[in-house]
């Protein structure tokens, strides 16, 4: 899998280092990003502890700046 997903982002001209683990993480974090609850993704990604996503669903610089405006 690494090596067809290696190949396709170089036939798209992608020059960062893409792998499976680094779409898993982009995955997790645009959905919490676009509103997803943690549950549901948590769900998705296949993980027994909420802790496990949450290494995954990182908030985004923008996206935690927005937060931040909203609630503080």
């Amino acid at each position: 899998m690494r090596e067809i997903i290696k190949a396709v982002a170089i036939r798209a001209d992608i020059e960062a280092s893409v792998y499976p683990h680094r779409l898993r993480h982009s995955y997790a974090t645009h959905l919490l990003d676009n509103g997803a609850p943690m549950e549901a993704i948590q769900q998705l990604m296949g993980h027994a502890k909420q802790e496990t996503t949450q290494v995954y669903a990182q908030l985004s610089g923008e996206r935690r700046k927005e937060l931040y405006k909203r609630y503080f």
